[in-house]
């Protein structure tokens, strides 16, 4: 398993995560799995016998049972591994039983170390943005947080970049520890990170955390261009998560990840998640699994590496449709772009 550094803090993480979203199947979580105790038990002993560090998980994902069933599962062991965990979602049906307030980041806060059974988390993510309460109240929360030492590293999810940015300039104003990481959607069914989010990574020296790498599963190969859908797959019905705007695009994309796995034995899994680490700015890439079987091939993609051909085709079919201002960008100032913005313009020019 490799180590990447987190953005510009001193964590190593292991290029692979475990999400345990999964975990519980309690309410609308059942549609992605309801993964026991147990089961969580032998998720983590495959983990951590592949060199995985890091387990992601969340306080609203089956109403805080994700995060019980983790902190169960890990028991004896936690010192070993680190443990990430977010707030922001609704919780409840208060008034403050959502958002980035004080009070209810505080709250979640304390509420998931006792269902973690730790004393600490390691990396804190806001989960989403709240556009009601003011960044300053809610950087010096997790600012707080730090300082006491509930939590380690902190890091934003599902941000657009003026929300990000905004953040990090907030928090370089008062002197509030900063964004190490930022959690978002990524995969070959959709680049659209790579306009804003992968730039801004590269140039305020943040680390990408990836979730849902396989578009929830759509890029497993189980998926196929005029064939039924699998028994049990949530995709194609009222999940939504995520999107599929082109599905023309998406069973082109299919295609060549199966032909890219036959030629070298891998799966199409395998070589989706591969592509994912070979991409700029990305650190680790969350996977989650139903099965045992699923999680191990996951895992097996640690020790995949693909070729420029493999990954030049895997570019062609999937590549992103250059909005304003990027075309603009790349047809007259491509004599002066740098590092952040190649990223995204480099392969159009």
């Amino acid at each position: 398993m490799e180590y990447r550094q987190l953005g510009q803090s001193g964590l190593r993480i292991s290029v692979l995560s475990l999400g345990t979203m999964t975990f519980g199947g309690r309410d609308n979580f059942s549609k992605v799995g309801a993964t026991d105790v147990d089961g969580a038990r032998r998720q983590v002993d495959l983990c951590l016998e592949a060199g995985v560090n890091l387990f992601d998980t969340a306080n609203c994902y089956s109403d805080g049972v994700s995060e019980e069933i983790l902190g169960q599962a890990l028991e004896g062991r936690r010192d070993s591994v680190l443990i990430a965990t977010k707030a922001r979602m609704v919780v409840g049906h208060g008034p403050n039983d959502g958002g980035a307030s004080r009070y209810h980041l505080i709250r979640e806060c304390e509420k998931s170390l006792r269902r973690l059974r730790t004393d600490h988390i390691d990396l804190y993510q806001l989960h989403e943005w709240d556009g009601q309460t003011p960044l300053e109240e809610t950087l010096e929360a997790l600012d707080t947080l730090v300082r006491s030492g509930k939590v380690r590293y902190v890091g934003a999810s599902n941000y657009s970049g003026w929300h990000l940015m905004k953040a990090l300039a907030v928090s370089e104003r008062h002197g509030y520890v900063r964004f190490v990481s930022q959690q978002i959607y990524y995969s070959l069914q959709a680049r659209d990170a790579e306009y804003e989010l992968v730039p801004i990574t590269l140039d305020q020296g943040l680390g990408i955390l990836v979730w849902s790498p396989l578009a929830g599963g759509l890029l497993s190969g189980k998926y196929r261009r005029g064939q039924q859908s699998p028994e049990g797959s949530r995709h194609f019905n009222d999940w939504g998560e995520p999107p599929v705007h082109n599905e023309h695009q998406l069973y082109d994309i299919i295609d060549v990840l199966v032909e890219v796995g036959k030629a070298r034995k891998a799966s199409a899994a395998q070589v989706a998640l591969a592509y994912l680490l070979g991409r700029p700015g990305v650190t680790s890439v969350v996977i989650g699994a139903r099965t045992e079987n699923q999680l191990v091939d996951n895992l097996a993609a640690a020790h995949v590496v693909l070729t420029a051909e493999e990954r030049g085709r895997l570019d062609a079919v999937s590549a992103p449709v250059l909005q304003y201002p990027y075309w603009h960008q790349a047809k007259t100032a491509k004599e002066r772009l740098g590092p952040a913005d190649l990223s995204l313009l480099g392969q159009f020019i």
